[in-house]
């Protein structure tokens, strides 16, 4: 690390402590002692940079305003300065600033405090970094994956937390993508696992995640049990995200048919728990909260310049049940996108004039994703026609060939493992579509488990895989994954590489753009 961007990372850790504000030059209205000032407890988080604009999360410990200023020098010497309404116990006192008016393609510094609504005065602030969306071509790269805290694997302070977001930052990301299973509201969290080798993985433990999440507040405490972690604050601080969610910030498998166990005591209606889930994943997420779904809405399209465009779905609010999925015609039990958000992805890749289309899928498209005897994806394990779920893939599929939308690749997680597969009419029983690729990234600190088997249909080839030798795995086995999409300015380029917990890349695969002839 070179003497400039190690004081850089010491300005953005800057947890405050030990930075004195009158040596920023911020003199809080009111001198307080630090018992009486407001406490920032979960850091900073940006999201859903696109435009001009960018959004800045953060949580205080009581009402209050959170006040973001931001410059592009690290010294502040021109801040602007942008305040939230006041947040309160309704949305756990968190609070979200949408900055705008940012300069295209610069490193944006910001520092973050909350004014106590009683009595004005200013908490020690926080400080964050983001790079602003480019307005011309420039090189692009972002990590993605999904699936944090899950089979028991929480924060083991043993083997330094969850590391593998310290070595994501350090690959210095314009963004991250989380495709899901943020959390794992059905997972506690014990003080200690057996893992795969019969050694003892320590946790550190939480009230709100010694049981599956019923309440709001369950709910609320598993996205701040994450944030306990000292690797994922400083990647929040530095790496702005697109969060998407999946089964798992519910319960598993949840669909409208889902009956819930016997470990659920407060709640028996999953309409119920999925209502306070979304409600806290909402609070919590990093992003804009755009109209519809009476809650807020989350699939969305994240624009980031010329050569780039995210289409964020949402595979869990519109679904159908969990059936056999084998029906010949589409319906309400085949819906998995559901016809809203499918007309929306359609109008918006037929109008998207970025190089590259990003699909963010939560759930990939051909493997096996059982429910018992019931299908939780999209394959149903038979390889013919498409049927069920797959007719509202097959749908969007052939609409991108005679839309003649190029360049879309798909990104997923959810299995556990990490995978690159590749799509083809020429193998497809279903063949009305151009050729397409799908890589698949995770867990990023969970059990790790596959390789799942490949459903024909579209015509999969499983071009690479790297999956644990034993199920459940913990994080220390090594079978840790993310992805990483690194896009050349100059040649329009798409490069994909899957690396593990330590950042070697276990697969590499480019792409180029397509040219008229």
């Amino acid at each position: 690390m070179t003497a400039p961007d190690q004081k850089r990372r010491q300005l953005l850790q800057g947890i405050g402590a030990g930075l004195a504000l009158p040596a920023l030059g911020i003199a809080p209205a009111i001198i307080a002692a630090p018992r009486a000032r407001p406490q920032m407890l979960d850091g900073v988080q940006s999201g859903d940079v696109e435009g001009n604009r960018a959004l800045v999360w953060s949580r205080c410990d009581r009402p209050g305003r959170l006040i973001v200023e931001w410059d592009t020098r690290s010294r502040f010497g021109n801040p602007r300065r942008m305040l939230s309404s006041i947040t309160d116990a309704g949305r756990d006192f968190t609070a979200r600033v949408d900055l705008r008016g940012l300069p295209a393609d610069q490193s944006i510094f910001y520092r973050a405090r909350f004014e106590d609504a009683r009595s004005g005065v200013l908490s020690e602030p926080w400080f964050g970094h983001l790079r602003s969306a480019p307005k011309r071509p420039r090189d692009i790269r972002f990590v993605w994956g999904g699936d944090t805290c899950g089979q028991g694997y929480g924060i083991n302070p043993d083997v330094g937390g969850m590391r593998i977001y310290e070595t994501m930052r350090q690959r210095r990301p314009d963004f991250f993508l989380h495709s899901g299973d943020v959390i794992y509201a059905d997972g506690p969290i014990p003080a200690e696992v057996t893992a795969e080798d019969g050694s003892t993985w320590r946790n550190l433990v939480t009230e709100e995640k010694s049981k599956v999440a019923e309440t709001l507040h369950e709910f609320r405490g598993n996205y701040r049990y994450n944030l306990l972690d000292e690797n994922l604050r400083a990647f929040n601080a530095e790496v702005p995200q697109i969060w998407q969610w999946d089964d798992h910030e519910v319960t598993n498998n949840w669909s409208p048919s889902k009956v819930l166990d016997d470990r659920y005591q407060q709640v028996r209606d999953v309409d119920t728990l999925v209502r306070r889930a979304r409600q806290a994943y909402l609070e919590y997420a990093p992003m804009r909260i755009a109209r519809g779904d009476r809650l807020g809405r989350i699939y969305r399209k994240v624009s980031y310049g010329p050569l780039l465009e995210v289409f964020v779905l949402d595979m869990r609010s519109y679904r159908g049940p969990n059936t056999h999925n084998l029906q010949a015609e589409q319906g309400a039990d085949t819906a998995f996108l559901g016809r809203e958000q499918l007309r929306w992805l359609k109008r918006e890749l037929r109008a998207s004039r970025a190089t590259w289309k990003i699909i963010a899928a939560d759930m990939p498209i051909g493997l096996h994703v059982p429910d018992g005897p019931r299908w939780e994806a999209i394959a149903n394990g038979n390889d013919g026609p498409a049927l069920g779920r797959e007719l509202e893939i097959a749908e969007l599929l052939t609409f991108i060939q005679r839309a003649r939308v190029r360049n879309t690749v798909w990104l997923t997680a959810d299995v556990h493992y990490c995978a690159a597969h590749h799509y083809h009419p020429n193998r497809a029983a279903f063949q009305q579509f151009e050729p397409f690729w799908e890589f698949v990234a995770g867990p990023l600190n969970a059990g790790s488990f596959g390789p799942n088997p490949l459903d024909a249909t579209f015509g999969p080839e499983v071009v690479f895989h790297k999956a644990a030798p034993t199920p459940n795995s913990s994080p220390r086995a090594g079978f840790q994954f993310f992805g990483e999409v690194e896009i050349d300015a100059q040649s329009g380029a798409l490069g994909v590489s899957l690396r593990d917990i330590d950042g070697t890349v276990v697969y590499s695969q480019t792409l180029e753009p397509w040219q008229p002839a």
